[in-house]
């Protein structure tokens, strides 16, 4: 399995943010996003086999509370689906709490039903990524699972809440999120100046048509720098 990077943190988006988490980033991504803020992902990484990022994962779980939360995220993971789901499995069998953060255009069928599903839908403001959620991973959702709606703009906004309501995502997962894209270049500041879209604008079309979702800031972008990785 190729890696970019794995690291200890704070989750930094989802119902699980604020936690403590580990990260195990894989390498390639078969979309480009036009806002995405990990595009070092598309190439490049380091094999490991299962045992090495086990032992990784076990390294960095030490504390007076043990670490047991893990995101898998990219790039898109699914893209190493082969490797990938072995080692789910070896660690839910190891008690560990497992998420993944993926863009849905990989078949999920196959993802065990323990592992929370960050399911990222793309919006028309992710340009040649739109629309490339594989429906039928719809039916593969959950009241585990939580789907992620990136914003740039009203039509976004417009899309997220006509998918949400069309589909009744309410019904069928924990939880839907509305977050704001960040610009691709931003400054140092840890401010919502680098937001592609101000939340409170977003939160006032929330509150105007009650629509059933969360706002969902990347947390990590105002505890660090926004461009700082391993975080």
């Amino acid at each position: 399995m190729h890696l970019i990077e794995l690291y200890k943190s704070v989750q930094g988006e989802s119902s699980f943010a604020g936690l403590p988490c580990i990260f195990v980033r894989l390498a390639g991504c078969n979309l480009r996003c036009a806002w995405c803020d990990s595009e070092y992902t598309f190439t490049g990484g380091k094999p490991f086999t299962e045992d090495e990022i086990v032992a990784q994962i076990e390294a960095l779980g030490t504390g007076i509370a043990p670490c047991t939360l893990i995101e898998f995220t990219g790039g898109e993971p699914m893209l190493q689906a082969r490797e990938l789901l072995p080692l789910m499995r070896r660690l839910l069998d190891s008690r560990y709490t497992l998420m993944i953060e993926t863009s849905g255009e990989r078949p999920l069928a196959e993802v065990p039903p323990a592992v929370h599903k960050i399911v990222d839908v793309k919006c028309p403001g992710a340009g040649a990524a739109a629309n490339s959620f594989r429906m039928e991973n719809l039916a593969t959702l959950t009241k585990n699972d939580e789907v992620k709606f990136v914003l740039t703009n009203r039509a976004d906004y417009d899309f997220a809440r006509d998918f949400i309501l069309t589909h009744d995502l309410p019904g069928k997962v924990a939880g839907v999120l509305l977050s704001p894209a960040f610009n691709k270049s931003p400054s140092p500041l840890r401010t919502t100046d680098n937001a592609t879209l101000d939340p409170r604008t977003l939160v006032e079309w929330m509150m105007a048509d009650g629509i059933p979702a969360r706002l969902s800031l990347q947390i990590h972008k105002f505890i660090w720098e926004p461009m700082k990785k391993g975080v």
